[in-house]
């Protein structure tokens, strides 16, 4: 349950950052929201010992929306490539809390 709860809150405040012009949310509010529950999502939701397809989706989604590949579509893909780079802060925050739970791993044996 918990991890559904963090996953729409993600979708939606990516969503919400794609599509609400810059200046509406003060300061930099939604993406640091982003952060903090991409580091929850990957605490909560990926095995680091098995987190291949996460950082395989992490990767994917950061390249298309640093690519701009949705920018193409007229009319509606700035806001999709808006909304792909908000998910990218999300997925990789969550990258770096598997890099911690995985090195702790390691650690402690």
């Amino acid at each position: 349950m918990g991890n559904r709860v963090v996953v729409g809150l993600m979708a939606l405040a990516a969503i919400l950052e794609g599509l609400l012009p810059e200046g509406t949310v003060p300061g930099n509010t939604l993406p640091l929201v982003l952060a903090v529950l991409g580091i929850v999502w990957g605490f909560m939701g990926v095995d680091a010992e098995d987190a291949t397809a996460y950082l395989a989706v992490a990767i994917g989604v950061g390249m298309a929306g640093y690519s701009d590949a949705l920018g193409n579509i007229p009319a509606v893909g700035g806001l999709l490539d808006g909304i792909i780079d908000a998910a990218s802060i999300a997925l990789y925050s969550g990258v770096a809390s598997v890099l911690v739970m995985r090195t702790w791993n390691r650690v402690k044996g």
